[in-house]
């Protein structure tokens, strides 16, 4: 049986986290402020269907809403689940990090092949926050219209709330980690991937 009042604070932390009012979550998810609200407090038992407006009106899965709490002290990802996407252009990018709910930092192994270019990002939302380390290989980062060259061993901060770039113009493969802390606008939905 579901617990209404651990139902209800979980929907109201993934809401605060979104940075959504009661009134803004009601209108995205096409339910009304008072059942919202009565859902939150852990007063009324939704409907499947209430419940899964919300999730879509949060953007998660309805099964992330529902599913009982876990223990978030410890969440291990194992290799075999790490996802890797290949990208055009032959360069590839693995998430090293667990997905946590409500924690937007992602640790990311990228490999660009000998004279790769894996193209420009958008500018995240300010307090956004990128940590570059090269393992091998020469790394060109450009953030806004600044370029700098990072060999073996080098590593780089910078504020992401300016487009950046990465490429490889050199003849042998370069791999490089990136720690991300990728603040989202108050209005937006959660990102997919990056670099």
């Amino acid at each position: 049986m579901m617990d209404l009042a651990v139902l209800g604070g979980h929907i109201q932390a993934l809401r605060r986290d979104r940075g959504l009012t009661l009134q803004q979550l009601a209108e995205a998810a096409d339910v009304s402020l008072s059942m919202l609200s009565s859902v939150e407090r852990g007063q009324k038992a939704p409907t499947i269907v209430v419940l899964a407006r919300i999730a879509d009106g949060l953007g998660v899965p309805l099964a992330e809403l529902v599913a009982p709490p876990e223990d978030s002290r410890l969440i291990v990802r194992r290799a075999a689940d790490q996802d890797t996407v290949h990208e055009p252009g032959g360069w590839r990018r693995t998430i090293l990090t667990p997905v946590v709910p409500g924690v937007n930092f992602e640790w990311i192994r990228t490999t660009l092949p000998p004279e790769c270019d894996a193209g420009r990002f958008p500018a995240y939302a300010p307090g956004s926050h990128e940590y570059v380390v090269v393992e091998s290989g020469t790394l060109r980062l450009t953030i806004a219209d600044a370029a700098v060259e990072l060999d073996e061993g080098d590593s780089v901060y910078f504020a992401a709330d300016v487009t950046h770039a990465y490429a490889n113009a050199g003849s042998v493969p370069c791999t490089y980690y990136v720690a991300a802390l990728i603040m989202r606008p108050r209005s937006a939905q959660p990102r997919t991937g990056s670099r």
